[in-house]
């Protein structure tokens, strides 16, 4: 059975390892956030650097996950002192358990705050779309469908909660709400 792979990107107002007290608090409860993700019905795995070092980015060794990438349009830097981004690639088993855990709980709460923490780019900031239960997405794999998404619109090949695809292709009948 196919799962539903999820690339989230946005660009921070201050870098991560900056002293900005609202970036601070968003790099915080990150990890309560992950935590409750994890235990989230529907969820199967996200990508982790395999030192554990959210902070180095660019650096880290991602493992089946693959080589970090950011969208062309992010301009800000890449070394620990200066990447000012937030990120995740993550797999699912389908679209409501997705929806249920992103718009639920702590992550909901965050999202409430998004605009205290984030750039408003004019880039979408998530992409869906369908992988063969054997495949493990790449982050490149995430940059490429999130920039096909802005350039495109919704297609089985990238899509949103509001205008998703089935594993065939088929368009999901209604938003998913």
């Amino acid at each position: 059975m196919p799962h539903l792979a999820l690339y989230t990107f946005g660009v921070l107002k201050s870098p991560l390892a900056g002293p900005a007290p609202l970036t601070r608090e968003f790099y915080d409860i990150g990890e309560a956030v992950y935590r409750e993700f994890s235990q989230h019905p529907g969820y199967l795995a996200r990508a982790e650097a395999a030192d554990g070092d959210r902070g180095a980015l660019f650096e880290a060794d991602w493992g089946a996950w693959g080589e970090f990438a950011v969208p062309a349009w992010y301009g800000k830097g890449r070394t620990v002192e200066t990447t000012a981004l937030a990120t995740t690639l993550s797999l699912w088993a389908d679209l409501r358990p997705a929806f249920d855990a992103v718009y639920t709980g702590l992550h909901r709460d965050a999202l409430n705050r998004r605009y205290d923490w984030f750039e408003r780019t004019g880039h979408a900031n998530y992409v869906f779309w369908w992988v063969s239960d054997d495949v493990i997405p790449t982050w490149q794999d995430g940059v490429s469908r999130l920039e096909h998404l802005h350039d495109h619109g919704s297609a089985p090949h990238a899509f949103t909660f509001h205008h998703s695809f089935a594993p065939d292709g088929s368009p999901v009948k209604g938003p998913i709400e």
